[in-house]
Formats: structure tokens, sequence, C-alpha cells
């Protein structure tokens, strides 16, 4: 029997997040080019970051944590919602959905932090689709009272526990209500409602 793995993007941002965890443990040097912050001086002695022109920082730390168990979660949650929103709003949706939640939440995060606060991973992306699925969480099946209790649950756990970047958290949520909101009032060219 052959392993193989769904031709999804969902499946394929997995084994990237993967593979830039894996070779970030190879060649860890490579981090201090790729995470977020606003303006810092870095290991060469020059000021580096957002401020200074390096937008891709924006996008690149979703793609990076900050250990195992940070990226097993990001993992799991985007799978768990992933997976129903690709269905459901098609590749190219599902990708501007991600895209603008990260971008949102990277934002909100060199915005509201210090500007020399260092932030890594998948969240703001996550919890964009935790915002399209408040707005269109029924026509997933969810129950709206259940989105809210988790994230409640996890916006409580994300400011309680330091080092957790709950402001890009916040941004991620605010960019997926907005670009799921636009869905609904745009259908796709096929004739769905979404």
């Amino acid at each position: 029997m052959i392993f193989r793995i769904n031709n999804t993007l969902t499946n394929q941002l997995l084994l990237v997040l993967v593979a830039i965890f894996l070779g970030l443990q190879i060649y860890p040097n490579l981090e201090e080019d790729l995470f977020l912050f606003n303006r810092a001086i870095l290991s060469d002695g020059q000021i580096h970051g957002v401020a200074e022109g390096e937008w891709w920082r924006l996008i690149t730390a979703g793609f990076l944590h900050a250990g195992l168990m940070h990226l097993l979660f990001n993992c799991l949650a985007l799978y768990t919602l992933g997976t129903p929103f690709e269905a459901l709003y098609g590749r190219t949706r599902y990708a501007i959905l991600l895209l603008i939640s990260l971008v949102a939440g990277s934002y909100a995060s060199i915005t509201f932090n210090a500007e020399n606060q260092v932030s890594v991973g998948a969240s703001g992306a996550i919890f964009g689709l935790f915002g399209a699925l408040l707005v269109v969480g029924r026509r997933l099946g969810a129950e709206t009272r259940s989105t809210l209790t988790l994230l409640a649950i996890n916006t409580a756990i994300a400011i309680a526990i330091p080092n957790i970047d709950w402001r890009a958290h916040l941004g991620g949520l605010a960019g997926g209500v907005v670009v799921a909101t636009v869905y609904k009032l745009i259908p796709q060219r096929r004739g769905q409602a979404y």
C-alpha cells in the first residue's frame, strides 16, 4: 500500500511548515532573516525589520514556529479548520483568506507590540479561519456559541501565557471576519452562495 497525501493546499501548507521547521533545525541562523518585528538591531549590527523595508517578514514569520509543540498545535488547528474552508471556498479564495489573515495578524503585532518584539507562527492565519467561522459557521455546520467559547478560551490562554502574541491572533481574527464577509457579499462565479 502506498501512502498518499491529498493534494490540497492545506496538506501542502502542512508539509511546508514541517519542512521549514526541520530545515531551521539544521540552519538556525536563517531564522533571523525571516521572523517578525518592526525594528531592531540584529547580529550583523545593522537595523532591520518591517519599518526598514523588510516587508516579507509580515508573511515569512507565519511559516516559523517557536518549538515542536507550537508547530504541532498550529498544524492540528490548520488541518481541522482549513480543510472545510478549502472545500467551501476553493483553493484560490482559501489562499486569499489565509494570506490576508496572516498579514493582518502580523500588522497588528508590529503595530501594538514593542518595535523589537519578535513574533513567529501561523496563528494569525489560523485565527483568521476562526473569524471566517464566525461569519459562515452555520454553512459549515458549526455552532456559533461553541466557536465563541473556543475563541474566548484561546484568547484567554494567549493573554495569560507569556510569549504568545495575542495581538497577532486578534489581528488575524479581524482579517478573517472581513474576508469572509466580503466573500459572502460577492458569490463565487460557479453560482455558489459563498
